[in-house]
């Protein structure tokens, strides 16, 4: 499946896959840069697989999923998860619930749990718009949010409502 994919891929100028994410995240620990490293790689475990594989058949599969882990743990961005927690949590809710969902199902699943929280975060804001209550700015023909604008004077009698429209800019960043 892995040459198919980048035979076809190679007619379309694709970078060329040498294997799952796994795999990729000890690449890049390593320090490779270019698919150079992807030929040493089919190379090493082509000797693996022919030679040294006797060797590994007492191994826990516990020790083997540990090194997988502890390679992988280099490319999960801590500060970019607390950044997000910082800005928006709803989008941190959804960037844990697709770690969670790959990390303990399957990457389908951690695909499903993001884009189902991500679509409900796009109906909620759809069903429940920002609504802001205006008053007059003295001396102007202006209308402002009584909240940011504390000058603002509420019209005796009538209360003046503003509905936004959800935009995109509202769901990246309220």
């Amino acid at each position: 499946a892995f040459g198919i994919m980048n035979i076809a891929g190679s007619c379309t100028s694709c970078y060329l896959t040498a294997g799952p994410f796994s795999r990729t995240a000890v690449n890049f620990n390593a320090g490779c840069k270019t698919a150079v490293s992807n030929i040493v790689m089919a190379t090493a475990v082509m000797i693996t697989l022919l030679f040294l594989t006797p060797l590994f058949h007492y191994t826990p599969l516990v020790v083997l999923s540990s090194i997988i882990i502890a390679a992988m743990l280099g490319i999960i961005d801590y500060e970019a998860a607390i950044h997000l927690w910082n800005i928006d949590k709803f989008d941190f809710v959804v960037c844990m619930g697709a770690y969670i969902g790959v990390v303990f199902f399957s990457v389908e699943v951690g695909l499903v749990v993001a884009v189902t929280l991500s679509l409900l975060r796009v109906l909620l804001f759809v069903a429940r718009p920002r609504t802001f209550a205006l008053g007059n700015i003295p001396n102007s023909m202006a209308y402002r949010s009584i909240d940011q604008y504390p000058i603002a004077n509420n019209v005796p009698g009538v209360l003046i409502l503003q509905i936004d429209a959800p935009s995109t800019s509202q769901i990246q960043t309220t």
